[in-house]
């Protein structure tokens, strides 16, 4: 999928769990979010994405992004 589209995709998600009170809960509802109903090779382009620096990517989304790693290299581990 275009690039273009999935930071698009993930920056209004990020709007949507911007109401939440603590952002560290915010980016645990992205990253919930990426992990349930992305597919796998839309996770990927999202995470190289930031990987080179997450151009147009809003602040939220970028956490919620960080997040999904996190949970990967989890379940790798």
């Amino acid at each position: 999928m275009n690039i273009e589209r999935l930071v698009a995709m993930a920056n209004d998600i990020s709007r949507y769990f911007a109401a939440e009170p603590d952002p560290v809960a915010g980016a645990i509802g992205i990253a919930d979010h990426l992990k349930r109903f992305w597919e796998p090779g839309m996770r990927k382009q999202i995470v190289a994405h930031l990987a080179t620096g997450g151009e147009g990517m809003e602040p939220l989304a970028k956490k919620g992004v960080e997040r999904l790693m996190e949970i990967d290299s989890k379940l790798r581990a």
